[in-house]
């Protein structure tokens, strides 16, 4: 069976077949390997991303390693064979379901309910630290979303054109139906970014953001262990986005300052960070600036400007 075409131009780079490669190739593989590619491009037609389709097709063919992916019950019985959590079954169930609804496959899904958790939050001081313990483009990578609070694929896929140095500010072009923003951001991280070579279009480069990402996980775990702190280990991408959310919220408690910074669409989305704050603590911390330089550098901090005394300003920021 002949494979399609548009469906391999999607997986070219290589990735989307690797749970097969563990098989010896034979002939009866073949069908199913382009049922896979088939589904692909079919996902591509109806307008899923491509990291999506990528995603999805690299699930199937872990599948296809514990089941057949033409047989719903042997499927639904290596689901439930899997020591993973029931968010995890979930989604399996869901990426699986799609594909017995392209094939036309009788398929009645299992249920698996997801836990829903709250997200983790770190300190500022161990987000300063791990972005500062990685260097080169990582470091410049991770402090846009801090400061930004944009998702991975929405600064990874950020062009030289979003960036206007003079008034430093950053255009996100959104992902997943979500709405654009425009940030001002600070001295430090447009001169972060100034320093970045120019080698195409994309401020980051382009490239893989899978692969890039499986180097910072590494990196981040070697840091983790050389500061003896294991909580850096669980800070990623997303959870940098979830602590500018947390922190904006707790310096405003304005939801809707937040949902707009986040790029939601549905309040109910933006609603869980809410729950993240003590809503007894309302110590601040006081600071004063005698000049203009000052007071730029702590309003950029999230110090918020109360009075001036004697040609002195001062702020102050929630603890």
């Amino acid at each position: 069976m002949m494979l399609p075409r548009q469906g391999a131009g999607v997986l070219s780079r290589g990735v989307g077949l690797r749970g097969f490669e563990s098989h010896p190739p034979h002939q009866e593989r073949y069908p199913l390997q382009a049922k896979v590619l088939e589904h692909a491009f079919w996902l591509k037609k109806e307008g899923y991303r491509e990291s999506t389709i990528v995603s999805r097709v690299k699930l199937l063919a872990g599948l296809a390693k514990k089941s057949d992916l033409l047989d719903p019950e042997s499927v639904k019985e290596a689901i439930a064979r899997l020591e993973v959590t029931e968010a995890r079954k979930e989604k399996i169930v869901c990426v699986y379901g799609s594909f017995c609804r392209q094939n036309s496959l009788p398929f009645n899904p299992p249920r698996y309910h997801r836990v829903e958790r709250l997200p983790f939050i770190p300190s500022e001081s161990e987000v300063d630290q791990l972005i500062a313990g990685l260097g080169g483009k990582t470091t410049t990578f991770l402090q846009t979303i801090k400061e930004t609070a944009g998702r991975p694929g929405e600064v990874w896929r950020l062009r030289w054109l979003d960036l206007d140095l003079e008034g430093r500010t950053i255009t996100i072009a959104p992902e997943k139906n979500s709405n654009p923003r425009q940030f001002k951001v600070s001295i430090k991280l447009i001169s972060m970014l100034s320093r970045l070579p120019k080698k195409n279009d994309y401020i980051f480069g382009g490239g893989d953001l899978e692969n890039f990402s499986r180097w910072f996980f590494m990196k981040r775990l070697e840091l983790a262990r050389k500061l003896e702190n294991p909580r850096m280990a669980k800070i990623g991408f997303k959870t940098l986005r979830h602590w500018k959310a947390s922190t904006l919220y707790h310096q405003t408690r304005d939801i809707l300052l937040v949902m707009r910074t986040l790029g939601h669409k549905d309040i109910r989305n933006t609603l869980v960070y809410t729950q993240l704050i003590d809503t007894r603590n309302d110590e601040y911390v006081c600071k004063t600036a005698k000049s203009l330089g000052e007071a730029s550098e702590l309003i950029e901090s999230g110090y918020e400007f109360i009075t001036e005394m004697e040609g002195i300003k001062l702020f102050r920021k929630r603890k």
